[in-house]
């Protein structure tokens, strides 16, 4: 028996993710990289994947936008949380 969905399997010097489906199957590696050195090895995966994703979506190339929605995958940036203001 396969398990499906997405599953995030850590390592020493990289993180996996394990995306299965009935119908596709792969694996997406992240390695700490030149872009990532700000976040701690538990943030690099997070850390990498949305800052792939902001800066692949502000290239703002039709095929690049084609392809995410036929596959409908949409990403938005969100807001920094704030610190807690004692006051």
């Amino acid at each position: 028996m396969t398990t499906t969905g997405l599953e995030v399997i850590p390592g020493n010097d990289m993180t996996r993710i394990k995306a299965v489906c009935e119908h596709q199957r792969g694996l997406i590696y992240v390695v700490p990289a030149e872009r990532s050195w700000v976040c701690d090895s538990e943030s690099i995966p997070a850390h990498a994947l949305a800052g792939f994703f902001r800066e692949l979506g502000a290239l703002e190339n039709p095929a690049v936008e084609g392809l995410m929605q036929q596959w409908g995958i949409y990403y938005r940036q969100l807001p920094q949380e704030q610190p807690d203001q004692a006051g």
